[in-house]
């Protein structure tokens, strides 16, 4: 039988070494009340009764869009009403836009640069949002999904002068150790990704730095992200804000799933794998991809950046067919292909596949590739 603790109990522990490692909460904020029936968290909205005909996703996060997806795939009419202007800024940004874009296509609304100022009851039973813009949105239901913060109101951090910052988000170093450094942190409670997978293998080096078994090489640090919206998006590396932003030339390659056999056969027609390189050598940067399995198909490119592989890799290495995974070589051909291209510029450091703002970023070889696609 598991050990129960009540919060409220004062424990002594000793070791030599500890890890913390206890998750995290849903961040509440004050203006809404959260025993309301129709007002849920993003833990509690795992206890609702019955699909609501319309819902708002307070936060454009990953959990709000996770969630958001997921209703609207059931029927709900979504409504994601965010303080931002683009969805999941750390993705790359055309990736961000084209998932944006297949969002709305399945019905989702997005209300960009919008805050709830208050609510009251409606008289269908549901919530009537009253916002910023002056605007009013009635709902059925309410998931607020703002966020989580580090589950350690109960640890007492001070009196082990471990420092906890916004959030109550741990700072650690690159072995996961805190200030304190023979206490170590991972997962939730260090802040972004906040991925199961990625707090696994933050907990697998601060036990084994902790134990003095330092196996693990520095890119164990690489971590992939995964995101389980309607597409899956999925990225490792640089994005291509990256090495505009150092001024690093590079090249990317494209390859749309309609290109492949196997993205007719699931019939997804909209996904793309993306390739970032590094110019002088063809040197993999950075690898998106959004679409069905494509938290799958992350982990070739992953396992090409951890061995610091390029292009020549996917060239030469043979993919069966129907797969996906064939993806990597049409992808690096264009890249070959655009740096061939490109080769004859005057001005050799020129990007050519970025314009605008942010949220106007458009790939230039988009609409003849995606027909669909739009930004």
């Amino acid at each position: 039988m598991p050990l129960a603790v009540e919060p409220t109990l004062d424990l002594l522990s000793r070791g030599a070494q500890f890890l913390i490692a206890i998750g995290s909460v849903p961040v509440r904020p004050e203006i809404f009340p959260f025993d309301h029936p129709k007002i849920y968290d993003s833990d509690t909205i795992l206890d609702i009764e019955g699909l609501p005909g319309k819902m708002a996703a307070i936060g454009a996060g990953v959990i709000g869009s996770e969630y958001a997806c997921t209703f609207a795939a059931l029927g709900t009419e979504v409504h994601i009403l965010d303080g931002r202007d683009a969805l999941l800024p750390f993705l790359d940004a055309e990736v961000s836009c084209a998932l944006a874009g297949m969002m709305e296509r399945s019905g989702i609304v997005f209300h960009w640069k919008e805050q709830v100022r208050t609510w009251v009851p409606a008289a269908s039973g549901g919530v009537a949002l009253s916002l910023l813009s002056g605007g009013t949105l009635n709902v059925d239901a309410v998931l607020v999904a703002a966020g989580r913060k580090s589950n350690v109101v109960t640890l007492n951090l001070g009196a082990a002068g471990v420092a906890a910052g916004e959030h109550g988000v741990i700072a650690v170093d690159e072995f996961c150790r805190t200030n304190v450094r023979h206490i170590s942190a991972a997962g939730d409670v260090i802040g972004f990704p906040a991925l199961a997978s990625t707090s696994m293998q933050q907990a697998r080096l601060a036990v084994r730095h902790a134990c003095g078994t330092d196996l693990m090489c520095s890119s164990s640090n690489l971590l992939p992200t995964g995101v389980y919206t309607i597409p899956e998006v999925s990225m490792a590396g640089h994005t291509e804000e990256s090495p505009v932003r150092d001024g690093v030339g590079y090249i990317v390659g494209r390859a749309p799933y309609s290109s492949s056999a196997r993205g007719r056969i699931i019939g997804d027609s909209d996904g793309f794998l993306k390739l970032l390189f590094q110019r002088h050598d063809m040197k993999l940067l950075g690898v998106h991809a959004i679409g069905e399995q494509a938290t799958e198909l992350i982990h070739v490119g992953l396992m090409a950046l951890l061995t610091g592989s390029g292009a020549e890799l996917f060239d030469e290495a043979c993919f069966n067919i129907p797969t996906l995974g064939a993806l990597y070589k049409v992808a690096t051909l264009d890249a070959m292909t655009n740096g061939a291209a490109r080769s004859q510029l005057s001005k050799p450091n020129e990007v050519l596949v970025l314009a605008g703002t942010r949220s106007q970023i458009r790939s230039c070889a988009a609409p003849a590739i995606w027909p669909n696609w739009e930004c």
